[in-house]
């Protein structure tokens, strides 16, 4: 290796291989340089300033955000660099409240852990706080600006990852602060919960929303027999809450747990997602010989759904029917078990445990219930299972594995691997084609890329599918798929990063490895399995035979079908951003995600200046607002009642000349034009 190749680190020659800045080289060297705002799979922000080092002949400088170079000379553990991360770390503990006993993020918060590590003892300096309240509107997720240090985590993956940018930066110097649209509440906005804004915020300014305190006063309630369902990516995350790694009884640990916790029957998610195989299979089919509302986007990801309800209005058709495998699971549960337990359908309580934040909204959907009685009463999450266990004393790690209850504790391995991204996808081809192992086709479904494709040769001709996980690469889809630059006949989306094993309700996890690490614990336990095929579940068959007729037919879309709707998070007449009232004409700008996109906010900026500097404001008033049902034709202004979809500046400046004159005909007010 020749000194043009390498740099030096603390006396040690390190080859640069590649990499994009030279804090992923320290760390290849396995020096574990301190970082707050650095995800590998974000941008780079540079601002907490934890990583810096000395080069020789820059001095301190940011190791996140610094090309790596040939015959670098770097130290990492100078005495001034320690004293600097230091004085660092104590104006980010200063910044806020950061009472760490009491957080929701006590044990997992990165502010924490720095502060143990680096040996931040007190705090030496006092910055002055105003008390801002809790947001606690949304059903899955908590938002705490108190104990918010601005690192823009939250910010960039809602953005990059998720492609919808609920959260920014607003306001300016000291008064900075992160936050939706106008500070509107998180419920108010277009926020799918998908929960990844808790997932790498390192310190407890968004975490997940608790309903423990509820599933206990329902299991200690003597006229509740309560039930509980454990998704599949719960079994392979719970351990490392516990320090159990790979240990694959952690499934049987935990339904013996969960019993000693009070519930009187443990059912797995899996049971029903072979049944969601069953049901959409059989939808995809009949679309398929129809030729008809392809291609069919799957509807197990309740983010993937909501967004969808949002901004794809026009392509809810090709959404699956299906319900997702949790509210499957509550309604056959709800519908079979009084019956046969000889009680009254609101005296049973059915409990999911999920990896996810979403699955929490979802429960609440009006559509899941009967007579205001809904189909799933609680969701905990992997993290609230863990506390849980915790705090009733249970050494998990000591309990005697125990088997689920029947029947809906009965899977195949294709329920099971519904928790990675692929899963649903591979679970199809398995009960469509028999295909199980290795092969092209699978490697690539199998594939970590946030977008792959793959083609089936069926009776009948190619089936084309796709597989996406990340909101933002699904938004890139979608744009090819309308533009007719790319024909699918199946769709798989997953919300998270990797599936329902990276969703936000698990453990907190900072990096891919621990994401793929549960992706091969899942395949591996999918292997072990003696059925792998969703139509080999003989108890799913039973529950056809004895419940549903056969997949697709009108009880079985009573019970496990539903339909969709557009929904409009961000509401009301919208803000004004002029002089309002009078006789003015009013023009409303929509500023929704998928306006925004398009370009609404610059036209706003361009509108608001275009009025001032023509001082229009005594005639003229400008208002931001939300969803005209047109997303798919943004930007929409509304001017006068008149709405102009695919609007520019000089579109709008026109039809605002027209009002002004008097000759916008009231029989176009409505109207709209493109």
């Amino acid at each position: 290796m020749s000194a043009s190749e390498t740099l030096t680190i603390d006396g040690f020659k390190v080859p640069i291989q590649g990499e994009r800045n030279l804090l992923e080289v320290i760390r290849k060297a396995h020096i574990e340089l301190p970082t707050f705002c650095y995800h590998s799979e974000l941008s780079i922000y540079g601002a907490c300033r934890l990583c810096v080092v000395d080069v020789e002949g820059r001095g301190m400088i940011a190791a996140c955000s610094t090309l790596p170079e040939p015959g670098m000379r770097v130290r990492t553990q100078t005495g001034p660099i320690r004293e600097l991360r230091k004085v660092n770390l104590e104006l980010l503990l200063a910044s806020g409240d950061h009472d760490c006993p009491t957080c929701g993020k006590s044990g997992s918060c990165k502010l924490q852990s720095l502060a143990q590590r680096l040996g931040v003892d007190k705090v030496r300096f006092n910055a002055p706080r105003e008390t801002k309240p809790l947001d606690t509107s949304s059903h899955g997720l908590v938002r705490d600006p108190n104990k918010c240090v601005l690192c823009g985590d939250c910010v960039r993956v809602c953005q990059e990852i998720q492609g919808l940018g609920v959260l920014d930066f607003t306001r300016r110097g000291s008064q900075v602060t992160v936050a939706p649209a106008f500070d509107m509440a998180m419920a108010d906005v277009e926020c799918v919960q998908c929960g990844q804004c808790a997932a790498v915020c390192p310190t407890g300014a968004i975490t997940v929303k608790q309903d423990v305190d509820e599933v206990h006063a329902a299991l200690n309630d003597p006229s509740k027999t309560v039930v509980v369902q454990v998704a599949p990516a719960v079994r392979v995350a719970l351990g490392e809450l516990f320090g159990l790694g790979d240990d694959s009884h952690v499934m049987g640990r935990a339904v013996a747990a969960l019993r000693r916790l009070g519930f009187d029957k443990v059912f797995d998610t899996a049971f029903a997602a072979d049944l969601t195989i069953m049901e959409e299979g059989a939808e995809f089919l009949s679309r398929r010989a129809k030729g008809e509302k392809l291609p069919l986007f799957t509807s197990c990801c309740p983010a993937w759904v909501q967004f969808m309800e949002q901004e794809y209005a026009a392509e809810l058709p090709h959404l699956s029917s299906c319900r997702s495998p949790q509210q499957m699971f509550g309604s056959l549960a709800k519908d079979t078990l009084p019956k046969e337990l000889g009680i009254d359908r609101k005296d049973l309580v059915v409990v999911s445990i999920m990896p996810c934040t979403a699955k929490k909204s979802e429960a609440r959907r009006p559509e899941f219930g009967v007579e205001g009685n809904p189909d799933v009463d609680y969701v905990i999450t992997t993290q609230e299972l863990g506390r849980m266990i915790q705090n009733a004393g249970l050494a998990l790690g000591e309990l005697e594995p125990e088997g689920m209850d029947m029947p809906f504790g009965f899977k195949t391995g294709g329920g099971i691997i519904f928790g990675n991204s692929g899963g649903v996808t591979e679970a199809v081809i398995r009960n469509v084609v028999g295909v199980l192992g290795e092969g092209p086709i699978l490697e690539q479904v199998r594939s970590t890329k946030g977008r792959r494709t793959a083609v089936l040769d069926l009776p009948g001709g190619e089936v084309r599918i796709a597989v996406v996980h990340g909101l933002a690469n699904a938004r890139a889809l979608m744009e090819d798929v309308r533009a007719g630059r790319e024909h699918y006949d199946f769709v798989e989306v997953m919300a998270c990063p990797g599936g329902c094993s990276g969703g936000a309700g698990q453990p907190v996890a900072l990096d891919s490895r621990t994401r793929q690490r549960r992706a091969d614990s899942l395949r591996r336990l999918d292997a072990s399995m003696d059925l792998r095929v969703s139509k080999d579940n003989s108890l799913v068959t039973q529950a056809y035979k004895d419940h549903l007729g056969e997949p697709n037919s009108p009880e079985a879309h009573r019970l496990l079908h539903t339909h969709y709707s557009i929904r409009r998070r961000i509401q009301g007449e919208g803000i004004a951003l002029t002089e309002a009232g009078g006789a003015r004409i009013p023009v409303s700008v929509c500023v929704g995600t998928s306006c925004h996109i398009r370009g609404s906010q610059r036209l706003l900026q361009s509108l608001l200046h275009h009025v001032e500097e023509q001082e229009l404001g005594e005639e003229v008033e400008i208002r931001a607002t939300f969803c005209m049902e047109a997303c798919d034709r943004g930007p929409s202004v509304r001017v006068a009642g008149h709405t102009l979809h695919r609007a520019d500046l000089e579109g709008v400046k026109a039809l605002i000349e027209k009002a002004r004159k008097g000759e916008l005909e009231p029989s176009e007010a409505g109207h709209a034009c493109h």
